[in-house]
């Protein structure tokens, strides 16, 4: 089981990014210092997908950071991405551990201490949870979990937590003080002005906890 070796994941939205340059957006997020980028375009068919990974390989690549690439084994393979982001009714992570090899990164999303279980036993190196707080794009699953639940979810497992939805700079310290290792995010650093500014502005909340 690898570790997560960042604390601050950056999940994509082509639609929140400024001008929608999700690109643009992202090189500026890791000129602040974004280590993990989970490419998430739920959307877009193969073709298009397979390309903007492609690009998106090639830019992280240039960083030293982490591509995960959400759900598609198929196209994480392809490009050689560092592995995958897996959700409840995708692929069981130990046969995405078959399919990539021992030295793919694998997150699953959770949301409920069986789910936490099946990651753990399957041999995932993360998990995230939430959503924590209230977040548009995870409103139709349901109201938000809270900080009860994520710090009975942090100790619950041996794998990173990291916190999920409605993350921004405000949440950080009673996410961390909940016992996330951890958050992941779209808005604050996708929707940003600046996304190097909001990542070093995160980064500074994650290490100074």
């Amino acid at each position: 089981m690898r570790r997560a070796g960042f604390r601050l994941c950056l999940v994509t939205d082509r639609k929140a990014a400024p001008e929608g340059d999700l690109l643009r957006a992202v090189e500026s997020a890791l000129d602040g210092g974004l280590r993990c980028v989970q490419l998430r375009e739920k959307d877009l068919g193969a073709r298009a997908l397979i390309r903007l990974a492609d690009r998106m390989r090639t830019l992280t690549g240039r960083y030293g950071a982490t591509l995960l690439v959400n759900d598609r084994v198929d196209i994480a393979m392809a490009v050689g991405a560092d592995g995958v982001h897996l959700g409840a009714a995708s692929i069981p992570p130990a046969e995405a551990r078959r399919l990539l090899g021992p030295g793919a990164l694998i997150g699953c999303s959770t949301h409920s201490h069986c789910e936490l279980r099946a990651a753990e036993d399957g041999g995932a190196d993360f998990v995230t949870f939430g959503p924590v707080f209230f977040t548009a794009s995870k409103a139709a699953y349901g109201a938000p979990v809270g900080l009860s639940a994520l710090d009975a979810a942090c100790r619950a497992t041996r794998l990173p937590v990291f916190a999920l939805g409605g993350i921004g700079a405000a949440q950080i310290s009673e996410t961390l003080n909940a016992g996330a290792y951890g958050v992941a995010l779209i808005t604050e650093v996708m929707a940003a002005p600046d996304p190097a500014a909001a990542v070093r502005n995160l980064l500074l909340l994650l290490t100074d906890e």
